[in-house]
């Protein structure tokens, strides 16, 4: 049953993540690091990935469905490296960890009062988020969807016009998101990934503002430095970054290991989030 369990797990994440290379990479290192059955898991895992593509990708006369991807079209391409990129990588990987640390942190605080008082707290919980959203969009002029949800649909659409966001609105709308996700996760469900791909891609472009980082990099950078963060994934993490990119997703892969290394290690050394208790899940 645990086979099965997992084989429909590699399946599902892999469609989600348009890739089941992707969601290969995700179960197994989730797999080695909680249970050790990696050997177990890997090859009807990549079997019901593969399988799975299928419905997409159509067989014989049989046509598929809409395929999902994570790749973003139309971005500036990326030619060459600089030193002060390389410089910025370590600067974004501390900032990420910390970050993403302090955003877990605020989940887990809250958390035991929410457990304490379900629906008022949950209730409180979902207005803080909107209130967050509202404060926003009054103060951009830009769409609440940008703070609210998981960030999937709203990662394209930023990193194609990021021109369109400046500096300021780019710092307001970090806080907000993280903020918001960090009381998302005292009192409601859902993954990690895409909220940590908005904010580190959020949080890149801002700092693209300053001299010697450019827009696709930076964003490239802030997204696996915080994926690592989040996830504790470090393979995962500079895959979900690169492969969003493209042809430029393997020039900017140095940056995000560098980036994503420097977060993990920061990660391990910061105090650690409390877990979640049983009575509590």
């Amino acid at each position: 049953m645990a086979l099965i369990g997992a084989a429909g797990s590699f399946a599902a994440i892999s469609t989600l993540l348009g890739s089941p290379l992707l969601g290969a990479f995700l179960l197994m290192e989730i797999a080695s690091a909680g249970t050790g059955l990696t050997s177990v898991l890997l090859v009807p895992g990549l079997l019901a990935s593969g399988l799975g593509a299928l419905i997409f990708v159509g067989l014989d006369s049989v046509t598929g469905l809409v395929k999902p991807s994570l790749v973003i079209p139309n971005l500036p391409e990326v030619r060459e490296l600089t030193v002060a990129q390389f410089c910025w990588a370590l600067v974004i990987g501390v900032g990420a960890a910390l970050l993403g640390t302090a955003i877990r942190h605020l989940g887990a605080v809250l958390r035991g009062w929410v457990r304490r008082r379900v629906v008022v707290a949950t209730t409180a919980a979902g207005l803080v988020v909107g209130l967050l959203a509202c404060l926003y969009a009054v103060l951009t002029g830009k769409s609440t969807s940008d703070v609210l949800f998981s960030g999937q649909q709203a990662l394209g659409p930023l990193l194609e016009h990021s021109s369109e966001y400046s500096a300021g609105t780019l710092v307001l709308l970090l806080g907000a998101k993280a903020l918001a996700y960090g009381v998302s996760l005292s009192a409601f469900r859902g993954g990690p990934v895409f909220p940590a791909m908005f904010l580190g891609a959020t949080a890149g472009l801002a700092l693209s503002h300053l001299p010697g980082l450019t827009p696709v990099p930076a964003a490239a950078m802030g997204i696996g430095a915080l994926c690592v963060t989040m996830l504790g994934l470090p393979l995962v993490s500079v895959l979900l970054a690169t492969l969003l990119l493209l042809s430029s997703g393997l020039v900017v892969m140095p940056l995000v290991i560098v980036s994503v290394v420097v977060a993990y290690v920061v990660r391990a050394w910061l105090p650690s989030v409390p877990p979640e208790s049983p009575s509590e899940g």
